[in-house]
């Protein structure tokens, strides 16, 4: 026999987890059927949401899509799109730099430039810097501090085959020594002060040969030293030149110039600068930065300093200072002006026109929106024509945004029937998005009223459906490029027309797809909401009434349990009382 209190207590302390123990029934196995009977209305309610996740995921993409096509159509609307311009020249390789703006008339024309414009330059005049000494003795100048338009090197160079090697520590008269020793005393070097120049002389009057391909010393350079072919060589120009750096009273400038502060005058721009703080460096930049217009350089081979207008054509350049002043150290208040020219040219044999720059822009030629930069004097045909193949990339963009857009609801909203089994889409009862295919097909198929040109409906173009679904395709290629070349205006017309046009038609029909589109979404997204609610509230209930049910099986295994104690306990006492007697 069982000992029922000891199972009653067991099914107490493990929560009557064990289904039927006292009463012999699966109870647990039937809440749990009960259980899964009632869950089906959770599962009606989570099926529910996840069509309307399915859809409102559909809705988005399409909504993408849409979003997508209205650009394309809204590019089409630029004003720039169907009045752009393409300028080439029949000159292969042509260097010249073309362009035309937006509206730009169409045609060719041959242009023979015979002139190129060049600046005025004001040309200072040369040997401004003082000598490299003030005697013959040159025993204290040292090549590191030789002040020549280009700075000695240590190396080697030749003398009559006899090479001489130099340091830049080394002295110029310890270089005149060295050359007399290396050609056992029959060329000897001297410097004169008065002409700023060195000399080479034979003592046997002998033929004077300088330089070999192996030297590594600049110096015969330096000193401006070239063979003549004879016994004495002497620098071609003075040696001396300017320290562009440092101050302007330490230069090296041949004429004295006014201490302290001090100003001269380009174009009428005032230029300041200071004798003793200022570098021939830094005034030059101070021009070059100043609203003077001009190109200041120091060139240190012709020892000159030149000023250059920045814009080309027969312009003036003029320069002012009080006396002692630095432009006429330099040599610009005496120098020379060497007047710019303009260019000249002609269009289709006409007569000669004239430019100040090389830029021929409307107001040279005549013909608006077209500018040429020429660099060459030469003749080319210049052609300025439609772009037509800009005009096809944005068309071309709209066709395939179009496309993407009925694509999709063709796809998301088809119903189809194989062997009796009809099978439908995410979106195949939204009557809405199938009625917008309909919308989009008949705008594109419509003709666009109040236009006066030629192309009044996208058929004009060469542009149509493909016969086989809604698709659009350029059905003509040779006729859109056509109508794009020779009546841009109209299918400006066609497309741009305010309020009328077939893209504000379009767009119209865009704008309120978009927002029913966002509506539905907005919809779904509530209805969701609000079936996560009803689905907590039954998911609540549930989860109480199998707390109930479990309750009560609890119970009565309980009862049942202290019903199987009592009977066996007076089962117990009767027969202990029989065994007795």
């Amino acid at each position: 026999m069982k000992d029922w209190a000891i199972v009653a207590r067991h099914t107490a302390m493990a929560g009557l987890q064990l289904s039927g123990l006292a009463s012999g029934f699966d109870w647990k196995s039937l809440v749990e059927q009960l259980m899964s009977v009632e869950q089906v209305r959770v599962t009606r309610l989570e099926k529910e949401q996840a069509t309307n996740t399915a859809q409102s995921s559909a809705l988005s993409t399409l909504g993408t899509k849409i979003t997508a096509l209205t650009a394309a159509a809204d590019a089409l609307k630029d004003v720039s799109v169907f009045s752009s311009r393409k300028v080439s020249s029949a000159t292969t390789d042509s260097t010249w730099t073309l362009s035309a703006s937006a509206g730009s008339a169409s045609g060719s024309y041959r242009i023979a430039v015979s002139k190129l414009a060049t600046a005025s330059r004001l040309n200072g005049t040369s040997d401004i810097a003082g000598p490299l000494n003030t005697s013959d003795d040159v025993s204290g100048l040292t090549l590191a501090n030789l002040r020549t338009g280009a700075a000695p090197t240590a190396g080697t160079f030749t003398v009559n085959g006899q090479k001489v090697t130099v340091a830049t520590t080394d002295s110029l008269q310890g270089v005149f020594d060295a050359i007399s020793t290396a050609t056992a005393g029959d060329v000897t070097a001297t410097y004169d002060h008065t002409t700023d120049k060195v000399t080479f002389t034979s003592a046997s009057n002998s033929t004077i040969t300088l330089g070999a391909a192996n030297d590594t010393s600049n110096l015969l350079r330096v000193l401006k030293l070239a063979n003549n072919g004879g016994d004495t060589v002497t620098s071609s120009g003075a040696l001396g030149a300017l320290k562009t750096s440092g101050a302007l009273d330490a230069a090296g400038l041949r004429t004295a110039i006014n201490s302290g502060d001090n100003t001269f005058s380009i174009n009428g721009v005032s230029i300041s600068y200071n004798a003793a703080t200022d570098s021939l460096s830094t005034v030059l930049k101070r021009i070059n930065a100043s609203t003077a217009g001009v190109t200041a350089s120091y060139d240190s081979a012709l020892d000159r300093v030149v000023l250059a207008n920045n814009t080309t054509g027969d312009l003036g350049l003029t320069v002012s200072e009080a006396a002692g002043g630095l432009l006429g150290a330099l040599g610009l208040t005496g120098g020379t002006l060497a007047r710019g020219q303009n260019a000249e040219f002609s269009i289709d044999g006409g007569a000669t026109l004239t430019s100040t720059g090389n830029t021929l822009d409307e107001t040279a030629t005549g013909i608006a929106g077209l500018s040429v930069k020429v660099d060459s004097e030469t003749t080319q045909t210049i052609t300025v024509a439609a772009d037509t193949d800009t005009m096809q990339t944005k068309i071309k963009s709209f066709i395939d945004a179009f496309n993407s857009v009925q694509s999709y609801v063709d796809d998301k909203t088809k119903v189809t029937s194989a062997n009796g089994k009809v099978t439908t889409s995410v979106l195949s009862a939204n009557r809405e998005v199938q009625a917008w295919a309909d919308q989009l097909r008949s705008t594109a198929f419509a003709a666009v009223s109040g236009l006066s040109g030629t192309i009044k409906r996208l058929e004009h173009l060469g542009i149509d459906f493909d016969g086989t679904s809604s698709q659009l395709e350029i059905a003509d290629e040779e006729k859109l490029t056509a109508a794009l070349r020779d009546k841009p205006a109209d299918v400006e017309a066609f497309f741009q027309t305010s309020s009328t046009g077939f893209v504000a038609q379009l767009t119209t029909l865009l704008d309120r797809m978009s927002t029913s589109n966002d509506g539905q979404q907005e919809r779904l997204t509530k209805s969701n909401s609000n079936l996560d609610k009803q689905i907590e509230d039954v998911q609540r209930q549930l989860d109480a009434e199998k707390e109930r049910l479990t309750s009560s099986f609890v119970a009565m295994e309980s009862a049942q349990a202290k019903i199987q104690q009592q009977s066996s306990a007076i089962t117990n006492a009767f027969f202990s009382s029989s065994s007795s007697k």
